[in-house]
């Protein structure tokens, strides 16, 4: 049987000098009560408890046992107040992996209101477009974009961005605006290279049919900033999220691209390894992004 249980048992027994008293504090069988006991003594290879039938009483070995067991648990006890404690509110540190332009743009001011709400977190925040493996690198949680890898991580969708073609209006004046996909493969274009199908755009037509057009880059990276900034210098179209879009589009200094068709639409994601026992620091942290975020970027 397990120890712990028999010391607690024993503990009872001796705390109410009777079998039948420890198994009511218990709520246990009284049969079960003088099991977990016979078992610690068989274990100890010493007998704890004088029986008789009108009371019980520690024996030389019980006497001192009780002692170190009533210290033992009542530490284990203060353990586990002190981690309950610990888990009631976000504190200690929360690593935290996201992609980088989403990060600065989206992710750090609720960082910063989250640490202004939590002053005794700490946050490690590490932006990198490569998919980080949580486990492995020690990670709290990671915001993902896009479809998710099959894997044992928990994902709590916070929020979708839909994907948009763009480019410069001197861009479109000199190189002419697309009228179909197929004029894609006529253009310069700009390629996310972590995109899993990089080299081929596919597009939905108003009446629901899809075409995917093979495009050549002049220019790929790895972050979409980048893209951004060359598509904004007037170097090609740009198919990116419109989280990353958005505010070029309202300023004029991008357009849309074939605005007919679609591109698809992201979920934005909050990942984590363990759904029970989540701590304080990593469920807050996630609730206040759910928040924080408009549902649409």
């Amino acid at each position: 049987m397990d120890r712990l249980t028999g010391m607690k048992v024993f503990c009872a027994v001796v705390e109410a000098e009777s079998f039948t008293g420890a198994a009511a504090r218990l709520e246990m069988a009284r049969s079960m009560v003088t099991k977990h006991v016979g078992a610690l003594e068989e274990h100890l290879g010493a007998r704890l408890l004088n029986r008789t039938t009108r009371r019980v009483s520690r024996t030389e070995a019980g006497h001192a046992y009780y002692e170190r067991c009533r210290e033992l648990l009542a530490e284990l006890e203060e353990m586990d107040a002190a981690v309950h404690r610990l888990d009631e509110r976000p504190r200690g540190l929360l690593k935290v992996s996201a992609p980088v332009s989403f990060g600065v743009r989206h992710l750090a001011p609720a960082v910063a209101g989250f640490m202004a709400l939590h002053p005794e977190l700490r946050i490690d925040l590490q932006v990198n477009d490569r998919v980080v493996d949580l486990l492995e690198e020690g990670f709290d949680l990671a915001i993902r974009i896009g479809r998710l890898a099959d894997s044992s991580l928990v994902a709590r969708p916070l929020a979708t961005t839909r994907m948009l073609l763009c480019a410069s209006p001197a861009y479109l004046e000199r190189h002419g605006a697309p009228a179909a996909p197929a004029d894609l493969a006529q253009h310069r274009c700009l390629a996310y290279s972590l995109q899993s199908t990089r080299h081929e755009w596919q597009l939905t037509a108003p009446d629901g049919s899809t075409t995917e057009v093979r495009v050549p880059w002049t220019l790929r990276a790895n972050n979409g900033d980048v893209l951004r900034e060359a598509a904004l210098q007037d170097q090609g179209i740009i198919l990116q999220p419109h989280f990353l879009l958005g505010d070029a589009l309202l300023a004029g200094s991008l357009v849309e691209v074939l605005p007919g068709w679609q591109l698809g639409t992201l979920t934005v994601s909050a990942v984590y390894p363990h759904r029970r026992h989540l701590s304080a620091k990593v469920r807050g942290f996630v609730e206040h992004l759910a928040a924080c975020l408009p549902q649409t970027l």
